[in-house]
Formats: C-alpha cells, sequence, structure tokens
C-alpha cells in the first residue's frame, strides 16, 4: 500500500497554507507541525521516527524569515535555520519516510547577481539569513542519501501570492494612490515565483519517483523589470500609470537623504526596487518535463488582485 501522508513543517505560514490546501485537493493527507499544535497537528518534540515511518514525505518550510528591520539575535537564525533542519533530516534519515524537501533561498547563495543565478555558482551570502540557510543545506549534503530516499534542497527568489503583499507592497501604493513611479531611469531585471508555482512544483517532487535528489533554483520563467512591474499593476487593478525618468544623480541624493530622516525611499529601497536579480529555472523545468502553469505576469497579477 503506497504511503499517503506528507508532513509540512510551517503549515500556518503563507507558504505551508498554500501547499497544504494545493496537496489536500490532490488527495494526500497533510499532518502539520507546530509549537503549537491544534486538531490534526503534532508537536515539534513529538516528531520521530516512528511518526515519519507513516509519511511519504517530510517537508520542512518552518524557519526564520530575514529580517529587514535588522532587530534579530544572529543565533536565532542558527538556532531555527540551520539546528532545526538538522534534526529533522536526522530524523528522516532514521525513518522509512522517502521524500525530504528543504526550503532553503536564493540568498543562501548570492545577495547581488551578476548575469543570471544558476545553481553551480558558488555559494557566498552575506546576511545571517542567508549563512544560516547555507550552513544547512551543507549539513543536508554531507551526509550520504539512501537508495530509496529523495532529497531536495529547494532556493526560491521571492515568493507572491494571494494577499501576500511582500516586497510588491512599496509599487502597489505608488499606483494605488496615482503616484508617478520616480524611478523610471533605471534598467532592471528580477525574478518571482508565484506560490501556486511552489505548489505545483512541490507537487511533482513529491510524486515523481525519477528525479533526481538535489538543488535546485525556484522561479518563474520571465523576469521582470521593475518598470514592466509597475505598469502590470495598474493593468491590474485599472489604474492609470505614470512613470518618471528621473536622473539617477537627482535619485540618489534624495537615497542618502532618506538614510538619515524619514523619507519614502533611502538607499535599501532604491536597491530592492531597481536592482538586477535574475534566477533560472532551466534545471527544475527539466527534471519536471512540464510547463509551469503561470506566467510571471499571469502570477503577478493574481497577486495584486487579491490587494483590493
Amino acid at each position: 500500500m503506497k504511503k499517503n501522508i506528507h508532513i509540512i513543517t510551517g503549515n500556518k505560514g503563507f507558504v505551508g497554507a498554500n501547499l497544504s490546501n494545493y496537496i489536500s485537493n490532490k488527495n494526500k493527507v497533510i499532518v502539520g507541525v507546530s509549537r503549537n499544535p491544534k486538531k490534526n497537528e503534532i508537536d515539534y518534540s513529538n516528531l520521530n521516527a516512528t511518526i515519519l515511518n507513516k509519511a511519504k514525505s517530510l517537508i520542512h518550510l518552518a524557519g526564520k524569515a530575514h529580517d529587514l528591520k535588522k532587530t534579530s539575535d544572529d543565533q536565532e537564525y542558527f538556532k531555527i535555520n540551520t539546528e532545526l533542519t538538522k534534526t529533522l533530516f536526522n530524523q528522516f534519515l532514521e525513518s522509512d519516510c522517502e521524500v525530504f524537501i528543504y526550503m532553503s533561498s536564493v540568498k543562501a547563495v548570492a545577495d547581488e547577481v551578476e548575469g543570471v543565478l544558476i545553481e553551480d555558482v558558488a555559494p557566498n551570502p552575506i546576511t545571517v539569513y542567508g549563512k544560516s540557510k547555507l550552513a544547512a543545506e551543507m549539513y543536508i549534503l554531507s551526509k550520504k542519501i539512501p537508495k530509496h530516499k529523495r532529497v531536495y534542497i529547494l532556493r526560491p527568489c521571492m515568493i507572491h501570492g494571494s494577499n501576500n503583499k511582500g516586497n510588491l507592497n512599496l509599487l502597489y501604493n505608488f499606483v494605488s494612490k496615482g503616484i508617478p513611479y520616480p524611478f523610471g531611469a533605471y534598467e532592471n531585471k528580477r525574478s518571482f515565483v508565484s506560490v501556486e508555482n511552489l505548489c505545483f512544483i512541490i507537487n511533482e517532487l513529491i510524486d515523481n519517483d525519477q528525479i533526481k535528489s538535489g538543488i535546485y533554483n525556484i522561479a518563474d520563467n520571465e523576469a521582470l523589470s521593475t518598470n514592466e512591474l509597475v505598469s502590470t499593476i495598474g493593468l491590474a487593478i485599472d489604474k492609470p500609470t505614470k512613470i518618471l525618468k528621473i536622473p539617477k544623480s537627482v535619485v540618489h541624493f534624495f537615497a542618502k537623504i532618506g538614510n538619515i530622516i524619514p523619507l519614502p525611499i533611502n538607499s535599501e529601497r532604491l536597491q530592492k526596487l531597481t536592482e538586477n536579480y535574475v534566477v533560472s529555472n532551466e534545471k527544475i523545468k527539466k527534471a519536471i518535463g512540464k510547463e509551469l502553469p503561470l506566467s510571471a505576469i499571469e502570477g503577478i497579477t493574481k497577486t495584486i488582485k487579491s490587494f483590493r
């Protein structure tokens, strides 16, 4: 009899809730793992090889997210992102569970990208968040994987979806309030991934035992410029958009002032909005052998429409 139980850590988070709904609709049984378990969930302290023996997959989504306000203790990142992953992976190896999926991040590899980010790039994370994710990856890769098991390390770029604004929030505020977007002089490309495409990929990894263990970048097919994003947001909410091409020297001047006094823009926000960060998804698409359900524009449009 085939196992049909799938254990998800972080099942109450944005990705976890979407994934639970997605694979439940594929007639799979979900068991969530939580520090405050509710009905049909288990506590981390009760998760062991005996429970994992009944499951086909362990999908580890729980983690400490990148703290943009920089108020977090560095050790918390390693405690949650690294040590918890080690514990869960060891339990997986000791059990009869077949599939382990670890949600890492492109930030485990690079905070800035020149060209296109592929899986073979030598990791060089700058932030503690990225370093803690990479440390977990290295531990997983250091272990020998039994023949009957499959292990996947996923490195998604920025994930978005219904009612989750993420880094799209600032751009949405520009457009929804009718404020002209002032950074049209910057030419850039960024990769995103819709939560629907991410869930589709995870479901394929669970079901397809021909997909080799390894590291896989997760992104939509197309990278978009910020100017394209602004236009897409305007179309999604039926608002006219105006993109201004203010000279970069002027923009940088006000960004530096924003570092000192509260302005809508500062150097960090400017970089987020205008940097290049293109991620290749060719490896995962080739492994799955299927096209992703949503294009980048379709995914962004769906997300933006959910804000209203």
